[in-house]
């Protein structure tokens, strides 16, 4: 019961478990796997978790439709540092993955690309 209340913030979870990733692709592979981890591992009743879930799932969902963040967070995730005294590792990835993304979408909106016709 509880793993399809944990869906309904989930809206992108089928699009992020099935996206076909390349068999060397081992950074796809574990985000995913964090993600899958991560949203059935939450408690429902705290609103910080659930707004969380949901934060998670518009990061994935936007790593897998845009290549620029794709490789933006797959360089940016290996310099992702936990603190040594880290009770909920999984959590502290999750956050670091969040923080990624609003950066990444802070930084797209403030730069306008002009196509050039020539």
């Amino acid at each position: 019961m509880s793993n399809k209340m944990v869906l309904n913030y989930c809206p992108n979870f089928h699009k992020i478990v099935n996206f076909d990733i390349d068999q060397d692709d081992q950074i796809s592979r574990k985000l995913i796997n964090i993600y899958q981890d991560y949203i059935f591992d939450i408690d429902l009743a705290n609103v910080e978790e659930t707004k969380l879930v949901n934060q998670i799932d518009n990061a994935l969902s936007r790593y897998i439709d845009d290549y620029e963040f794709r490789k933006n967070l797959k360089e940016s995730i290996l310099k992702v540092k936990i603190k040594k005294g880290c009770t909920n590792i999984l959590k502290a990835i999750v956050e670091s993955i969040v923080s990624i993304f609003n950066n990444y979408e802070e930084y797209t909106t403030r730069n306008v690309y002009i196509a050039r016709w020539i």
